[in-house]
């Protein structure tokens, strides 16, 4: 469904931070770059509820009035993303403890303790409050509750409400003692009262490893529940006033801290921001958009912030080059985003993000390369309308991702520190982007049957309801991928006996002996059947095959030389491969020309850097070329038809310019 009657164009916009001159100044400039909504009130708790018992919303209701009466559209925030400084010093308890066991005092934001039961009051009321009054707007077409949720708490308030999570999913002492294998080092728990939160004073070593994975996951479950359920508190009193408007909260794409699948059952839709640094891999961003609509099985997402220019907070913040911005803007849009948002529309004047970038710069005025560059931009999307909102991408490839494996894979114990999930997670999608093809990334409990194939590298962590699962989608006809380091352990990360890949042998008809942990300076080699040799690292599996036949063996100059390496089990009408270790990069386009030979997935060999994606509305198909780089490049449009945002005729061999955008009505 539509959330939108067009293209939200605007961003986060604080105008309480400027005298109202300036609020003037910024209507005719902004409507000058087409800016059509804005984002307010994002962290303006503090000037809304001065002390316990007073709320002020004079200054919000000018703001309100001003954008109405230019007609902009209003995604209205809830405020709570940093605590006031009076509820700070009153209540400690809204405060939050740190890993290393610090209570801390006023400041930063995001710095609310989520179990604190003085936060969830006042946070609920607040957006109550602020629900009642302006629910009713036409133009708040959305709401934006707090503001990039994350971190964890480790105070006395979390202990306890971790205590009473644990009993409702374990109801005894011993099932939890099992579940963590406490037996070893003698961990034993005699009560609930002997669960310690994993911090630095606890079980954790740092906040990345830990003695007990199993207590340490299940924190990471916690704490995600009970910041979702801050969330929740402020979207129930909303609700009550305003029913139908869409509430969202900004996520953070491949965020570590909190189960996103998770969060967007509760979310109207999705929205996040996106921060690529100078180096991030175009590949990498376009997975991370691939996985916010996949958060709600390919629902439209809300691009809620980037950068117009550049950021101030990582090591190297490189101005976007004239082009850029536009084409990631598009590139959001082909991945299935429905809004293009900024943070910021006007700089800030002072404190940590005065240097990050804007709409309206420092010197106050649109005589500036960025300001043009948005203008021509919004006059585009003014153009477009309502053409490719809520359109569908026709997926035909899952890759699954999971917050549980993600968290599990990171907290184990060896067998190398070089193993990250997002890597190698990116390392399959990378071969699949560069052949542009279209991909949905799936949750591990989301509908497999409507994928030719389904990938899943690294799925460390399965229980046996799964496992089944992903043999029924193979029975069925489907052809599934997993890797190295998969089918390990169950959710409270316990060894599967019996051999691995535990339960997912039968389906690749293997079964893994040991692996052998490579150092970085070190690679071996696979032998393909038909004479292909590709470098492998990081980890190489010792396989036997069952059922499998052998697609790939290990090169000489290790004592497993000559012996499996990928494998290809026939099972029921499908198909399931086991690659077990990480392929050089001719190794994954050998691997990804086996997969792909016998499926009908079409694939467009374009040059390096052009990107080519497909959204589909009714029975209308719009194709995107992008040029990523920073340069001309001369391409063969893969379907001719016209071209949006020119309005013309497209096909044949074309020049795209450095960072070039084509719209091709199909």
């Amino acid at each position: 469904m539509a959330f939108f009657k067009n293209m939200l164009f605007g961003g986060d916009y604080n105008p309480e931070q400027w005298p109202e001159e300036i609020w003037v100044e910024d209507m005719r400039i902004l409507n000058l770059a087409k800016i059509n909504s804005a984002t307010i009130n994002v962290f303006s708790w503090a000037q809304l509820q001065p002390d316990e018992e007073t709320y002020d919303f004079s200054t919000l209701d000018k703001i309100v009035e001003m954008l109405t009466k230019h007609k902009y559209q209003i995604v209205l925030a809830t405020s709570t993303a940093a605590l006031p400084a009076w509820m700070s010093r009153r209540y400690p308890d809204v405060n939050r403890t740190d890993f290393e066991g610090r209570a801390h005092k006023f400041g930063q934001r995001h710095n609310a303790c989520p179990n604190s039961p003085t936060f969830r009051k006042f946070s609920a009321k607040l957006a109550g409050k602020l629900g009642e009054r302006y629910g009713h707007l036409e133009n708040v077409v959305c709401w934006h509750i707090s503001n990039e949720y994350g971190g964890n708490c480790y105070c006395e308030n979390c202990a306890k409400e971790f205590r009473v999570w644990l009993k409702k999913k374990y109801h005894t002492i011993e099932a939890l003692n099992k579940a963590w294998n406490m037996a070893f080092w003698g961990h034993t728990l005699y009560s609930w009262e002997d669960v310690v939160v994993p911090n630095a004073l606890g079980d954790a070593i740092g906040t990345e490893k830990t003695a007990f994975a199993g207590l340490s996951i299940d924190y990471r479950r916690f704490m995600s529940d009970s910041i979702l359920r801050n969330f929740t508190d402020e979207k129930a009193a909303i609700k009550q006033h305003d029913p139908k408007t869409a509430i969202t909260t900004n996520l953070m794409g491949t965020f570590k801290d909190l189960d996103y699948f998770k969060w967007a059952k509760e979310m109207d839709i999705v929205s996040w921001d996106n921060y690529p640094s100078y180096d991030t891999p175009i590949s990498l961003t376009a997975m991370r958009h691939d996985l916010m609509r996949g958060l709600k099985d390919g629902q439209s997402f809300m691009l809620m912030e980037q950068t117009p220019s550049q950021q101030n907070w990582q090591p190297y913040n490189s101005l976007k080059r004239p082009g850029q911005m536009k084409n990631m803007s598009y590139q959001a849009v082909a991945h299935g985003a429905d809004t293009i948002q900024f943070f910021q529309l006007r700089r800030s004047v002072g404190a940590c993000e005065k240097f990050h970038g804007a709409v309206i710069e420092h010197v106050g005025n649109e005589h500036t390369r960025v300001f043009r560059e948005t203008a021509e931009l919004g006059q585009e999307l003014e153009k477009l309308g309502d053409t490719l909102l809520d359109a569908v991408t026709p997926a035909k490839v899952g890759i699954i991702f999971d917050w549980s494996n993600y968290w599990g894979l990171e907290y184990t114990s060896g067998p190398t520190i070089e193993l990250q999930y997002v890597d190698q997670i990116h390392h399959y999608y990378q071969e699949l982007f560069a052949r542009n093809i279209d991909v949905d990334m799936v949750s591990i409990n989301g509908d497999f049957e409507k994928y030719d194939l389904l990938i899943a590298p690294c799925l460390y962590m399965i229980n046996q309801e799964q496992a089944q699962k992903i043999d029924a989608y193979v029975n069925n006809g489907g052809h599934f991928v997993t890797t190295m380091m998969s089918g390990l352990v169950d959710e409270t990360d316990n060894v599967h006996l019996g051999g691995y890949p535990g339960p997912l042998k039968e389906t690749l008809g293997i079964w893994v002996e040991e692996f052998d942990a490579l150092p970085p300076e070190k690679t071996t080699q696979v032998v393909f059947n038909d004479g292909t040799v590709s470098d492998c690292r990081m980890l190489c599996d010792i396989i036997h095959p069952n059922t499998a036949e052998v697609l790939a063996n290990y090169g000489k100059g290790e004592f497993y030389a000559d012996t499996p390496v990928i494998t290809r089990n026939q099972k029921g009408s499908g198909m399931a491969y086991y690659v077990g270790t990480m392929l050089s990069e001719t190794g994954m386009k050998r691997l990804f020309d086996e997969l792909l030979k016998a499926l009908p997935i079409e694939t467009f060999d374009l040059p390096e850097g052009i990107e080519w994606k497909t959204r589909v509305k009714e029975n209308q198909t719009y194709h995107f070329l992008l040029n990523h780089k920073n340069e001309p490049v001369t391409v063969t449009v893969p379907t001719a038809g016209k071209e949006l945002l020119t309005e013309t005729a497209l096909s044949g061999t074309i020049e795209l310019a450095p960072f070039d955008v084509k719209i091709i009505a199909e």
